[in-house]
């Protein structure tokens, strides 16, 4: 990022100089706590500027003071979003589906939209199995290592996927060939679902379906995952017709057609 007074900053109108020197604070703690000194490092602002706005976005809470000279995302985040999260339409419209699903199934249900090339989770109920899962609400991962991933880009061309494989084939085992790649996308595609054989956490199997709007397109996934004690390849090939059946009657709850 520009130092304080560089070329990028004289650009910007003095009216969103401020809100955009704020945004850059939030995102440089989001990970982990920071002091002003690193903030100003990472963000090329001024210690004194950090300082300063540090200070109201503190008095604002969207900061709060880790210790003495640390500082960490504020609970007015955490407020805002949570009420984006009830605010969203999908996530309030799939949820009751979900629920039914986990509970059927005792396993992990996901719900994620695409985000780049990346999954961002929308939404995660915990099955009743003792089993861990990584992911989280508002996290993301990969799109080529997960099946709500893979669920998400079944459209995509082929041209698409060759990109996607070269960005990304390093994580995935190392003896899937392009070729091979393509092919698996074009199994998933025809059969209308998507698997993780344990390219995400080796030990962690997943069965998605993607669900699309009133023009047909796909918007999101949701998928079924569980560890291999519960994830035979027999009881994956059973949930398919499941998780597409509630993945194609959530797309109906938006408006899109039977296909």
């Amino acid at each position: 990022m520009a130092a304080d007074g560089g070329e990028d900053e004289k650009e910007r109108t003095p009216r969103s100089q401020t809100l955009v020197r704020g945004l850059e604070i939030i995102d440089a703690v989001a990970d982990r706590a920071r002091s002003i000194a690193e903030i100003a490092a990472m963000t090329g602002l001024t210690y004194s500027t950090v300082h300063r706005i540090v200070s109201v976005l503190v008095e604002r809470r969207f900061l709060k003071a880790e210790n003495p000279r640390e500082f960490v995302l504020g609970p007015r985040l955490i407020e805002l979003g949570f009420a984006a999260y009830s605010q969203t339409d999908l996530v309030r419209i799939a949820r009751p589906r979900l629920e039914d699903l986990s509970r059927e199934t005792r396993d992990t249900v996901h719900l994620a939209q695409l985000d780049g090339w990346e999954v961002a989770y929308l939404d995660k109920l915990r099955g009743a199995r003792p089993v861990e899962i990584s992911s989280r609400i508002g996290g993301r991962k990969p799109v080529i290592s997960t099946g709500v991933g893979k669920a998400l880009i079944l459209d995509e061309s082929e041209v698409a996927l060759s990109r996607l494989y070269h960005r990304d084939h390093h994580l995935l085992p190392a003896s899937m060939t392009e070729a091979g790649w393509l092919q698996l996308m074009a199994d998933y595609r025809t059969g209308g679902y998507a698997y993780d054989l344990g390219e995400d956490e080796p030990s962690i199997r997943c069965v998605a379906a993607p669900i699309r709007d009133a023009t047909g397109r796909i918007i999101a996934a949701i998928s079924v995952s569980s560890t291999l004690e519960y994830m035979s390849p027999e009881r994956m090939r059973d949930l398919v017709p499941e998780v597409q059946r509630v993945a194609a009657a959530i797309s109906a709850d938006l408006g899109a057609r039977p296909r």
